[in-house]
């Protein structure tokens, strides 16, 4: 993974990061969200009865897809800034949930950096254009723009 000076990130504001690994979303995996969050709706769960409605089966929740980020971003091909002791999340200007994510489908993020600033010494706050593509479909899964600060 490269890693680029926080203050050099500037000269990629408007430009593609890069793009991560394919991440399968199984059944299990939309399982153990649900646990977690108590989101047992059958659309998630029950793979019978989500048969029967339009998706043929079931969803990944829109909001387990969306907590994809960090790990798509870990796999992800785009420059690190360097010497990060800790990074947090700060929210999202926009989040659109296009197309849902099939159980069994694999997706990928893609990246571009919107506007990077330093807050106050070695204090950073990013904010990404955050694209989930599913593989095989044309429209994404969805579109953000998430805020994150991290520290140098």
């Amino acid at each position: 993974m490269a890693t680029i000076a926080p203050q050099d990130m500037k000269e990629l504001v408007g430009k593609p990061l890069g793009s991560s690994e394919w991440v399968l979303v199984d059944q299990a995996m939309i399982d153990k969200f649900a646990d977690a969050t108590g989101d047992h709706q059958f659309i998630h769960v029950d793979e019978e009865r989500a048969r029967l409605t339009p998706f043929g089966g079931t969803i990944a929740h829109g909001f387990l897809t969306l907590s994809l980020f960090p790990l798509l971003m870990a796999k992800s091909d785009c420059p690190h800034p360097a010497g990060v002791k800790m990074g947090v999340n700060y929210g999202g200007n926009k989040v659109r949930f296009l197309a849902p994510v099939r159980s069994g489908k694999r997706v990928r993020g893609h990246f571009k950096l919107l506007e990077i600033d330093e807050k106050r010494p070695g204090q950073w706050q990013q904010t990404l254009e955050f694209t989930i593509e599913i593989e095989g479909e044309e429209k994404p899964a969805l579109m953000a723009e998430w805020i994150s600060q991290f520290f140098v």
